[in-house]
């Protein structure tokens, strides 16, 4: 169980770290460490306590200003006191600590990656991982981010071996024992969360761009894979110091590829070297796809975006999260939009991250944008799909509502004011208000400071005199009653007309508000669906809508289509809508129509598995996708487009999981040739073959499938394997795939990653093995993820047995402050099972068809 009560434990601001100088030993092969450090204080207020935070390191010594000084660790409160022997004057003093600790297995703190190399030979390398309370494993620190300060790092590495640092090594000094002694330069004032120190056999493969020394750092023999996230780093810097107005601050910017895995993050934007997993950062041409390599570059652009948001402007407290990852979220989006047009992330963004967004806070788990966190849990809670992707269309929204041009004033001034220092929301508010001459907060608090999705409403429309004349209403969306209780927002909304005039208008209250737009044509509400709302027609406006499809925007025509699948699995209006509107997509329609088409006959179809119309539901499905299919080929075409490219991954992996004989065919023939060639797959549908194959495996698949993962060396490949060992659909292949899960014939975060994909297609028997084996659960979980870990698997559960059963283990497990993740899930199978009866009459009706 993780530690509780952080917030009413914050820490005094009595006393302030203004320099750390730590010296780090690591033992490798032992895991464990020792360290030593002094830090330079501000007394701010006379005082006989020092109180700062320590997790699951063993004091050895504390002083202060030199003399040695009692101390006790509170390892429920994560902290360490000092007992002074009379008060501290106010002023500048030092606090001297000594202490070992260990290295894990998991990505908390100083962590080990273990790996084999090609040759055969195991390898291990070290890394950190502190956001957000992880620094305090590392060594005695303030281990909040309002205590900014700087970082002088020394640590040995032995020889022959790397080692990285936020700041380039100032020196390197041969030991006596053979190791090497790495001095890091002093970092500017930053967060402790922020703090890197890694080691290992690595290379390194660097460009300079605007004045930055931009670096790959991988495992040996495949740094070369890091060209693509070196050229597309060197494009973003130059983007995004001309975007923010603040030139990058620090002399390099490392990236580093670790070759495991975690069930939190894929990547941590430490200042200057910032931490990937392999897969988020090397582009392998023999494994992997173009939505692979799209995704490299968002991936980077996220964690290149906090350098600014989060790294050179931090927010006081893990309440204001958001303004770390909705804006990375919302950059990555932008600069790769930017950059990469041919992608059309703006319109992807519709359909892909809105959506997402909206599943989760249309429902009785939703929460505001800023929340309130108030145990080390509920940080790790807040890393979600509301903090991310509605913190990310609220800001594109915002963008959209005063304009690019003034948005990014406001931004500038908002960089330049605040650098190295920590802001809250409100700051930010400040800053967009006086360059767009408006209150932004009137619009924004409606955003952030309280949960759900706007639903404004078409309640009829006439033409006069050259002019359209709608009334639109508003009121809450939502898939659970929970979620429309009465509520309004201040929605900045354009309205336009085809062929005709735009305005642009704010919907306040609950009342019908009349507005005009010129011509007389079909009316588009939310055009380019910049808004963070849904938007639902009259019948005679929805007619038009369906009649000029072809005529609207590609954003028109995916946000139409998603707001049409969800009013009907809210019970707005009938599915047969969406139908309608689905069948005015051509065979020839943009790629992205055809992923939003599959995307929701997925959702549809998930929703009646095991049940009577699971098979002809599935039939129609492949009915739709096949020719599609069918004209795109099964393989790919020179030159053609990365979005063709990526629908043909999804409409394979879509008909394969859905038990298409001819996909299923193909995949066993593809998987049957890596006996000779270990790339007999293509690249380019890699990905969705195994995913089928491993879906559709037989128990003498499967084993074929086991031995695969464990001869793999290519820890990316390996990686994939070990998740694929969960896909079976057949329940005596998911039992053998549980067995792995007790022995260490992989590592712990890839037994996390096995039982995870087990829930995909087993929640209730992976629920059920990992509550009678909680705590070897628990050894392979990140302490941060283990609040909401063992609840998220029973989530995709039928099962009416199961709400109670999760409810009941959280009551036994969590405390309550730390029950969201079970509240979240208990909400997702209310909504489904809701959403299923819902819809099953339209269903039924549209197969019968």
């Amino acid at each position: 169980m993780s530690t509780p009560a952080l917030a009413a434990g914050q820490l005094p601001q009595t006393v302030l770290p203004v320099l750390y100088d730590i010296t780090v030993r690591p033992d490798a092969k032992a895991m464990t460490f020792a360290g030593e450090e002094t830090v330079d204080v501000d007394v701010r207020q006379s005082t006989t306590a020092i109180v700062l935070n320590a997790a699951e390191l063993t004091i050895t010594a504390a002083t202060f200003d030199g003399k040695p000084v009692p101390f006790a660790l509170d390892k429920e409160a994560q902290t360490l006191t000092l007992t002074l022997p009379q008060a501290a004057s106010v002023g500048r003093h030092k606090v001297g600590f000594a202490w070992t600790g260990t290295i894990n297995r998991s990505a908390n703190g100083l962590f080990a990656i273990d790996y084999t190399n090609a040759d055969g030979t195991p390898d291990r390398m070290l890394a950190t991982q502190f956001e957000a309370p992880d620094a305090r494993r590392f060594a005695p620190m303030w281990d909040e981010p309002a205590f900014k300060a700087k970082f002088r790092l020394t640590a040995t590495a032995p020889k022959g071996q790397r080692a990285i640092s936020n700041m380039p090594a100032a020196s390197i000094t041969p030991q006596a024992d053979g190791a090497q002694l790495y001095r890091f330069d002093e970092t500017p004032v930053m967060s402790s969360y922020l703090l890197y120190f890694g080691s290992g056999d690595l290379d390194r493969k660097t460009v300079n761009a605007n004045g930055v020394e931009i670096g790959v750092v991988s495992r040996k023999g495949v740094v070369d894979q890091g060209d693509y996230s070196l050229a597309s780093a060197s494009r973003l810097l130059a983007y995004y110091n001309d975007y923010f107005g603040t030139p990058y601050p620090l002399p390099k910017m490392d990236m580093i590829a670790g070759p495991g895995s975690s069930q939190f993050f894929g990547a941590m934007e430490n200042w200057g070297a910032i931490f990937y997993f392999e897969n988020e950062l090397l582009f392998d041409p023999k494994v992997m796809t173009e939505s692979n390599r799209q995704r490299i570059h968002t991936v980077v652009a996220h964690e290149m975006a906090h350098q600014w948001f989060g790294d050179l402007v931090t927010p006081r407290w893990w309440d204001d999260l958001w303004l770390n990852e909705g804006f990375a979220s919302w950059m990555e989006g932008k600069a790769s939009n930017d950059l990469n047009p041919s992608w059309k992330a703006a319109a992807a963004s519709i359909a892909g991250e809105r959506e997402s967004a909206m599943g989760i806070d249309a429902t009785a788990a939703t929460h505001p944008i800023i929340r309130k966190v108030e145990t080390v849990d509920q940080i790790g809670e807040a890393f979600d799909s509301i903090t991310y992707l509605k913190g990310q269309a609220v800001i594109g929204m915002l963008e959209s509502t005063l304009g690019a041009d003034t948005f990014r004033k406001g931004i500038r001034a908002y960089m330049a004011k605040y650098k190295y220092q920590n802001t809250v929301t409100e700051q930010l508010w400040e800053e967009l208000s006086k360059a767009s001459g408006t209150n932004v907060a009137t619009i924004a608090h409606d955003f952030t400071l309280q949960g759900g999705v706007p639903l404004i409403t078409m309640q009829g429309s006439r033409c006069e005199g050259g002019q359209t004349v709608a009334m639109l209403g508003q009121g809450r969306f939502g898939l659970d009653a929970a979620s429309k209780a009465a509520q309004t927002w201040h929605v900045p909304i354009r309205v336009a007309t085809i062929g005709g005039g735009e305005t642009s208008a704010i919907v306040t209250g609950a009342a019908a508000t009349p507005v005009s737009v010129g011509g007389c044509g079909t009316l588009v509400l939310n055009r380019g669906k910049g808004s963070y709302t849904r938007v639902m027609y009259d019948d005679a406006g929805h007619a038009a809508i369906v009649r000029d499809y072809a005529r609207l925007s590609l954003e028109d025509r995916l946000g139409t289509l998603g707001d049409d699948y969800a009013l009907a699995a809210g019970g707005y209006q009938d599915l047969g809508r969406w139908f309608d509107l689905m069948a005015r997509v051509s065979p020839e329609a943009d790629p992205l129509e055809w992923e939003t088409v599959a995307g929701e006959l997925s959702r549809l179809d998930g929703l009646y598995e095991g049940t009577p119309l699971e098979k002809p539901l599935r039939a129609k499905v492949a009915a739709i996708l096949s020719p599609v299919l069918a004209r795109i080929g099964f393989e790919a075409k020179p030159d053609e487009g990365a979005l063709v490219s990526n629908l043909r991954e999804t409409l394979i992996g879509r008909l394969g999981a859905s038990g298409d004989a001819m996909v299923a065919a193909r995949a066993r023939g593809y998987v049957a040739a890596l006996a000779k060639n270990p790339d007999a797959i293509p690249a380019a549908i890699r990905q969705p073959i195994l995913a089928t194959y491993a879906a559709r495996a037989t128990l003498a698949e499967w084993d074929r499938l086991y031995e695969l993962a464990k001869a793999e060396r290519n820890p990316v490949v390996k990686n994939r394997y070990v998740s694929l060992l969960g896909f079976a659909e057949d329940e005596a292949a998911a039992r053998r795939a549980l067995s792995v899960l007790k022995n260490d014939t992989f590592t712990p975060p890839q037994r996390a990653a096995l039982l995870r994909s087990i829930a995909g297609a087993h929640p209730d028997m992976a629920f059920d093995w990992a509550v009678a084996n909680k705590a070897l659960v628990d050894s392979f979980l990140e302490e941060s993820n283990r609040a909401t870990f063992i609840v998220g698997l029973g989530a995709g559960s039928n099962d009416p047995a199961m709400p109670g059963k999760i409810e009941s283990w959280a009551a036994a497990n969590l405390p309550e402050g730390s029950r969201g993740g079970a509240k979240r899930s208990i909400s997702q199978i209310a909504v489904r099972k809701a959403v299923a009866e819902r819809l099953k009459p339209a269903v039924q009706g549209w197969l019968a068809r």
